[in-house]
């Protein structure tokens, strides 16, 4: 297969993954049996939309394309650009305390948030176009902490790197993983999802945005057999941070089984956003 097949997968796996999980992020089943509606009960909107998941993840693509090699600067003001064209949607706490000091004019290396709050999953969540470059674990390290300065964090992103790097050079994710990630809560976590039995089960140890729940699950997801779009449903039946964890999983597994292998299906419903035709240009100019 060739590479590019499977960096368009990588990346529109992705954002079918988010498009799809965000209209269930955080959903609660409520007991609302004693509650009376004026008219009917209120559905609640399922349609599909991008956050900013896909849109961080477009803006990284961009200045690969535009440079060849990513650079912490220009890759936050980048960011930042995005933010002031009001292009980003849902961003998380860490992400946005970021962009709001890169605006005070903060240079971009004190501008994460750091901290116990700082292990998020924002660094993971846009990390995947990395994994097609020639790019060193300092700069993996210095691309997270633009948003996230957390060891946790920096070893989510680079375990997501590291999972499409394996599938792209035909090894063993998980070999990969367990050898090469640093002694963190993330590799720990590594080690114990990795004897699951399936993606609900696997959801107990964890599923919300922090990274530690968040990435292992969502590598477990992806590396599982199955039909991509049950994948999909069953991550986001999870509960949890659906977006963000269907996004990491859709990358992977895109990576994986290449543009092609996506279900036509999935692939028409990204192409009804307003998005797409400006997410298509991104990707055939990396």
């Amino acid at each position: 297969m060739q590479i590019t097949d499977r960096f368009k997968g990588c990346i529109i796996g992705g954002a079918i993954g988010d498009a799809w999980g965000s209209a269930w992020e955080f959903d609660q089943q409520k007991d609302d049996k004693a509650t009376w509606y004026w008219g009917k009960k209120p559905e609640p909107d399922r349609s599909w939309k991008l956050t900013d998941d896909t849109q961080l993840t477009l803006a990284t693509c961009e200045i690969l394309g535009m440079h060849r090699k990513i650079e912490p600067a220009r890759l936050a003001a980048h960011f930042l650009l995005y933010y002031k064209e009001g292009r980003l949607n849902g961003v998380g706490a860490s992400t946005l305390k970021a962009l709001r000091d890169l605006e005070a004019g903060i240079p971009w290396q004190y501008a994460g948030r750091g901290g116990e709050y700082a292990a998020g999953n924002g660094a993971a969540m846009r990390i995947a176009p990395l994994a097609f470059c020639d790019i060193s674990r300092e700069g993996i390290f210095d691309v997270c902490r633009i948003t996230h300065q957390h060891t946790e964090a920096y070893a989510g992103a680079l375990g997501v790197v590291l999972a499409i790097r394996a599938i792209i050079e035909g090894k063993d994710v998980w070999e990969v993983l367990i050898d090469q990630l640093p002694d963190t809560m993330v590799r720990d976590r590594i080690v114990a999802i990795r004897e699951c039995r399936d993606i609900r089960t696997a959801a107990v140890l964890g599923c919300n945005g922090y990274v530690v729940n968040s990435v292992p699950f969502a590598i477990f997801a992806a590396t599982r057999e199955g039909a991509v779009e049950q994948m999909y449903a069953e991550i986001i039946a999870a509960g949890g941070d659906t977006d963000t964890n269907a996004s990491i999983a859709g990358q992977i597994k895109g990576a994986e089984i290449g543009i092609n292998a996506i279900p036509q299906g999935l692939q028409e419903k990204l192409k009804k956003l307003k998005e797409y035709e400006w997410m298509q240009q991104i990707i055939e100019s990396f």
